[in-house]
């Protein structure tokens, strides 16, 4: 084996492992929680406190999955030419737009038919990437300042509500409004990412890169992660608690205080709200100032999946749907119930699927244990052969 040591940033690549390890929890429950395919956990009607948490943890997933993806472009960059960074950032982002429409369709439906096409986060990554790709010749406060526009004056544009099928609307779908839109009785496309914000996202995690330049002091590296992380939540907790702006609902006093807390942490994520973003990110940021000097097993274990995050995230899910099925199956119910057809929206067969959250969680621990074999055996493949240009892409 080579001993070639890897020149990547150990804390980015743990806190990418750690959100995408908890991502698989959220697509368990997905597949495998009662009411799941068409309920709403975040309810506060129909949830309980541990449903509600077991979502909302995995709301850290997507906002740090885009933001390190500029952190980790910039970082790229700094070994590449701007035209060589452009050209890359391009191709990669209409490969992963491809994957999404191709692949990830697939994994998550097994209909070959693409009855039902949703667009998650990788799409969301693709089409950031390619305008970033020609957002980094702006200059960078101009640039930075888009950034900062896209995710904190994005809400101002929720009043905006369309219902059609016409070009101008799809374009809105595309980069603002959440949209399930049936196309024929068999056929819809699920706008689930509007990308606006994310764009933003990317941009003001590239500009986050400077911050792990080599030449960066550490020191000073770590009070910016500190001022960061705690203005985040700080802002968070001013505009949510006046319900000033920043969210499409607003919180309100519930039954209890359990549920009144639930409700003042209930933010949108489709599209991500300013606060979604500030409620994410910060926290996220403190945990890159906590984790920096630290390595142990525990640390070792989630950067293998923070190394490997493309591989992961398309085997994970085909791992539990068809664990889905499979399970299902000996239970004596029909294969076809779990090949998700955009008819399935209207099933009543699987009104009454799915179990409980025991099996959920235990779903996703050995969802996780199975992979990571396979993960680390990739990770140290790419290590090995860094010569090899199409790895970058995947």
């Amino acid at each position: 084996m080579s001993t070639n040591k890897s020149t990547r940033i150990e804390s980015i690549d743990i806190l990418r492992g750690l959100v995408m390890v908890i991502m698989a929890l959220d697509h368990a429950r997905a597949y495998f929680h009662y009411g799941a395919l068409f309920g709403n956990p975040t309810d506060l009607d129909t949830t309980t406190p541990f449903l509600f948490f077991t979502r909302f943890i995995t709301h850290y997933c997507a906002p740090v999955f885009v933001f390190l993806a500029g952190t980790s472009a910039f970082l790229y960059g700094n070994k590449k030419t701007k035209k060589e960074l452009s050209k890359f950032l391009f191709t990669r982002g209409i490969w992963l737009i491809l994957l999404e429409l191709v692949v990830n369709n697939i994994i998550w439906t097994f209909d070959f038919s693409y009855s039902l096409n949703i667009l998650q986060v990788i799409w969301a990554i693709g089409l950031s990437m390619v305008f970033l790709s020609l957002i980094i010749y702006v200059p960078k406060k101009l640039s930075l300042l888009i950034g900062i526009l896209l995710v904190a004056g994005h809400n101002l544009l929720d009043g905006i509500i369309t219902q059609g099928s016409d070009p101008a609307s799809i374009v809105w779908y595309i980069f603002h409004q959440d949209m399930f839109l049936p196309l024929s009785p068999t056929k819809m496309v699920v706008f689930h990412y509007p990308a606006l914000p994310w764009i933003g996202t990317i941009i003001l995690g590239y500009h986050f890169g400077n911050l792990y330049k080599k030449e960066f002091d550490a020191s000073f590296r770590k009070k910016w992660l500190l001022n960061l992380g705690f203005g985040a939540i700080i802002l968070f907790i001013v505009l949510r608690a006046t319900n000033s702006y920043g969210n499409l609902l607003p919180w309100s006093i519930q039954k209890d205080g359990t549920y009144t807390f639930l409700s003042f942490i209930n933010v949108t994520k489709y599209p991500p709200s300013l606060l979604f973003l500030l409620i994410t990110i910060g926290p996220s940021l403190l945990f890159l100032y906590a984790i920096e000097t630290i390595k142990n097993k525990i640390t070792d274990f989630f950067l293998v999946f923070g190394r490997v995050p493309l591989f992961y995230y398309f085997a994970h899910v085909l791992v539990i749907h068809t664990l889905a099925l499979g399970v299902h199956v000996l239970l004596g119910g029909e294969w076809q119930d779990l090949i998700l057809r955009a008819q399935d929206f209207t099933n009543p067969k699987l009104l009454d699927y799915g179990y409980s959250l025991l099996v959920v969680y235990s779903v996703w621990i050995l969802t996780i244990l199975f992979l990571y074999p396979f993960c680390k055996k990739y990770m140290q493949y790419k290590a090995n052969n860094k010569d090899k240009w199409w790895l970058s892409y995947l």
